[in-house]
């Protein structure tokens, strides 16, 4: 019977876990616990194919519960209440460890038909997401776990895994293949850290062999664009755009193209496009007033042309952004003001600022507003801020070239 290589080479102990060292390591909190012998409620994060469902197995044999699986993709309810019947039977008499896969894929409802049993220690519960669990996770499961971050394996650390896996396969066969040199490397490094896709890529290239000997061609062929590690509603998503943003943000035009280049590769036109506009205002702002027009001409640009071709302008527009002088006034001005708003700091409007149509109705004085352009410098003295917070001061003159000349040429006309 056809097994698939990826389950055929899992680990069945720690030690032959590649990967996760921070966690499994000599002294790593999960390898103390699994050590022990006493698991708790845990939920395993991380992308797939790092190695959550292999230390899961591993930790339910090291304990004398019975052991129970489930994936939440396709169980319900009833899979849930017919574990709960088993419970104090002589089907499960030290209780039951549950393996809950994709735990993100249960409503509210499931997972908390779990809660009484997990408080009171008749089940155990180990579960796996590749999505955060602070967001897909209830509170009431949440506080009663303790969370494992898994993180992408390093591509040496895939190597070792695939090595292992050409062992095995060409064991199956009459006559082994031989790879040319750098396959392995190849293949370690184009998987983006999932071992489960190197195992498919090496499957995939002993079954499609022409001789006796897998090239490097093949091996780039059948990993084309494997790397990518993205999820258009999940972490990878806003990751990468945290990430875009914040190179932007700490001018490395360098790795602003970088995460540009993931977006773009994974078809997000319009993430990166919000992004790149929001950045010309947020951190480059009066430093360079000019980026917000150059970068909005670049996004409409992008957007008229579409992919592939929009790489180009988008390109343009982060190399420009992250190369600008930067600002941040603008962004700590308007957050001051709208703090003050919601506060209740507002107040009514000075007389001078009203609308002409109450002069003569009935108010103390006319309204009295001091038309600026009649004045020297196009400037006179008068309170625009309600009486309340007619001292507040929201927006602070930045330390770049731009900012400080406007600054100079306001104190000039002002003092």
């Amino acid at each position: 019977m056809y097994k698939p290589l990826a389950d055929e080479i899992r680990p069945r102990s720690l030690d032959e876990v590649v990967g996760q060292q921070h966690i499994l390591g000599e002294n790593g909190m999960l390898r103390r616990i699994a050590e022990s012998g006493q698991i708790p409620n845990m939920i395993f994060y991380g992308p797939s194919g790092t190695g959550k469902t292999t230390v899961a197995r591993i930790l339910a044999e090291r304990t004398n519960r019975s052991l129970r699986k489930l994936n939440a993709t396709t169980a319900g309810i009833a899979d849930i209440k017919q574990i709960i019947a088993e419970l104090d039977t002589m089907l499960t008499p030290g209780g039951v460890l549950l393996y809950l896969d994709e735990i993100q894929y249960f409503n509210k409802k499931q997972q908390q038909s779990l809660l009484e049993f997990i408080e009171d220690g008749r089940i155990t519960l180990i579960a796996s997401t590749t999505e955060n669990p602070y967001f897909c996770v209830f509170n009431a499961v949440l506080s009663r776990s303790t969370v494992f971050e898994f993180k992408a394996l390093h591509a040496r650390d895939v190597e070792r895994a695939a090595a292992r896996a050409v062992d095995i396969l060409n064991a199956r066969r009459e006559t082994p293949l031989t790879l040319e040199d750098g396959v392995l490397r190849h293949i370690a490094s184009a998987c983006g850290g999932d071992v489960r896709k190197a195992m498919n890529a090496l499957e995939l290239l002993f079954s499609a062999a022409a001789g006796d000997v897998i090239t490097l061609d093949d091996a780039k062929a059948i990993t084309q664009r494997s790397a990518m590690r993205y999820d258009r509603d999940g972490d990878e998503h806003f990751d990468t755009l945290s990430a875009l943003m914040k190179s932007l943000r700490g001018s490395d035009p360098d790795a602003a193209l970088h995460y540009l280049a993931r977006l773009l590769e994974a078809g997000d036109l319009i993430g990166a496009c919000r992004r790149i506009l929001c950045s010309a205002s947020e951190d480059i702002g009066l430093a360079y007033p000019q980026a917000v027009p150059i970068v909005k001409a670049c996004v409409d640009s992008a957007l008229q042309l579409g992919l592939p071709e929009a790489r180009l302008p988008l390109a343009e527009a982060c190399i420009l952004l992250a190369t600008a002088p930067k600002s941040n006034s603008v962004v700590m001005a308007i957050d001051r003001a709208i703090a003050d708003v919601r506060a209740g700091h507002s107040g009514g409007f000075p007389r001078e600022l009203q609308n002409v149509h109450a002069d003569g109705t009935g108010f103390e004085r006319e309204q009295g507003y001091l038309y600026p352009h009649n004045f020297p410098g196009h400037w006179v003295k008068q309170q625009y801020l309600p009486d309340e917070i007619k001292h507040a001061r929201y927006y602070e003159y930045g330390d770049n070239k731009t900012e400080q000349a406007a600054k100079a040429y306001w104190d000039g006309i002002k003092k």
